[in-house]
């Protein structure tokens, strides 16, 4: 590709697609591309397909800001998902501007040239193609789109029925009448089980150690009521704030009072199943938010256990059988499908190679400036959302502060942005090391490091995330040296 374009937004998931939107509305001057590994937009959301795949957090919080979600339902199932990223990408005019079918392999900056070269494989006949750019916004998330984390089990080959990971799931697999074991107790693995049950003969959720599981009204009532009385569009905005308050606001009393937080989650779980409530099956070990709490639109993962139609069993693997699985307690889970909800892969970038002047970059010994610029990388975004909110309210504000800095830049006629730390901030703990989730510990090495103060540390805060990045002037007055324009702009393509 000979002409150089100005930024170059690698994904059309949740995070590019909010990108693009934002770019458009802000700056519709400068050019930009989209460039999408899959065939279709989506992201996560074309990629999870099994059975009840759904959002973990609210709708009204996770949508975008500029195109609120108009539905009643609390928690969305994937396509439906999807079908909003596309509508809203078709509706704000950046369809047309996105490329499918693009894997990005190796990102190189050239100094001298000041401008980036991104190669990728096209699909799907494999063919080499190049893009050139400015300035690059990396929304390609943080696991690994290629397969998920699959542990190995003794004995694992002498199994004689399906073996699934959840992020391969098979196209119209029929578990009709099947027995199912789910290996799992995180948000995949709560979703799946009642999804599971409305079909199997019998499904069990197979856990190492308990999760936190909370109930929320699966309709938002409230909000239904005030559309018909409020003008268009206010009810979701309400109930936007509504939620981002109550979210955070749970996260607080979570840190804060660890043992009532346990007290409530605990006990909500004992009123919904009654006696078949067991303190080993739903007392996890961990504090409340040391791992991220899993959502069921109204209990339903309970429903289906006190039913019959699913159950829970806190045990260790020993290995694998012919038929099913042998636990360490000696007791046997027979088995036609095994479902290894085990978990993510970590990796940065979509596993994109990144280089300055022939130099590889390896994010795992820098940190995060503004939790959006990575340190000592010349023009370079990485959006990456909350672990405690939805994942968009952070997005959206950083495409938001992305185009404050790409104003900055033309402002001071200056076409390169190199955040630099004078003070050795670095810690050696990563920027998600507060989740004790075994996928973050697992490969926490390859993350960038956390920094012992703002600009440098990654907060999970909202309110001062939103005063870091939009409030606050893109020049910080208190670190002048941490972030300043270098290189006057090349207009040249």
């Amino acid at each position: 590709m000979n002409e150089t374009i100005d930024v170059l937004i690698i994904g059309a998931g949740v995070s590019g697609i909010n990108m693009a939107c934002r770019l458009k509305a802000e700056q519709p001057h400068r050019r930009f591309l989209v460039l999408e590994r899959r065939e279709r937009i989506g992201g996560t959301w074309d990629l999870f397909r099994y059975p009840g795949v759904r959002s973990d957090s609210d709708m009204f919080t996770y949508g975008f800001q500029f195109k609120p979600w108009r539905d009643y339902r609390t928690l969305a199932d994937g396509e439906s998902i999807r079908r909003y990223l596309r509508d809203t990408a078709r509706d704000t005019g950046v369809l047309d501007q996105i490329e499918y079918g693009i894997h990005c392999t190796s990102a190189e900056w050239d100094s001298r040239e000041q401008r980036w070269t991104v190669t990728a494989v096209q699909a799907p006949g494999g063919e080499v193609v190049h893009y050139k750019a400015r300035f690059i916004v990396s929304c390609q998330g943080y696991f690994s789109h290629d397969q998920g984390y699959q542990p190995q089990f003794e004995g694992q080959a002498r199994f004689q029925g399906q073996l699934i990971h959840p992020q391969q799931w098979p196209e119209n697999l029929d578990y009709t009448g099947k027995k199912v074991v789910v290996i799992g107790s995180g948000a995949t693995a709560v979703t799946l089980v009642p999804a599971l049950a409305e079909k199997a003969a019998a499904v069990t959720m197979l856990q190492r150690s308990p999760t936190y599981i909370f109930s929320l009204p699966g309709w938002d009532r409230i909000t239904q009521v005030l559309s018909k009385i409020l003008p268009f569009g206010w009810s979701f905005a309400l109930a936007r704030k509504r939620n981002l308050h109550l979210w955070q606001t749970t996260y607080r009393l979570c840190k804060r009072y660890p043992k009532a937080a346990r007290k409530f989650f605990v006990g909500q779980a004992r009123r919904h199943l009654g006696e078949r409530f067991t303190q080993k099956d739903f007392n996890p070990r961990y504090e409340p938010w040391d791992q991220r709490l899993c959502a069921v639109p109204d209990a339903n993962l309970f429903t289906a256990i006190r039913s019959g139609k699913a159950s829970v069993v806190t045990d260790g693997i020993a290995g694998f059988t012919a038929d099913g699985i042998r636990l360490v307690s000696g007791k046997e889970l027979k088995a036609d499908i095994v479902v290894t909800a085990t978990g993510l892969a970590l990796q940065l970038f979509g596993g994109m190679r990144i280089s300055v002047d022939g130099a590889p970059y390896d994010a795992s010994r820098k940190m995060i400036y503004k939790s959006v610029l990575l340190q000592d990388l010349p023009n370079f975004g990485w959006v990456f959302g909350y672990i405690n909110l939805s994942w968009t309210m952070k997005a959206d504000m950083s495409s938001l502060y992305l185009c404050r800095l790409l104003d900055y830049l033309d402002q001071t006629g200056a076409s390169v942005v190199i955040p630099r730390d004078r003070q050795g901030m670095a810690l050696e703990s990563s920027v998600m090391e507060q989740l004790s989730a075994g996928y973050v510990q697992r490969d926490k090495h390859l993350l960038p490091r956390q920094g012992r103060a703002q600009p440098w540390m990654v907060r999970n805060h909202y309110h001062q995330d939103r005063k870091m990045m939009l409030e606050m002037p893109i020049a910080d007055p208190q670190h002048p040296e941490t972030i300043a324009p270098l290189q006057k702009f090349a207009h040249a393509a």
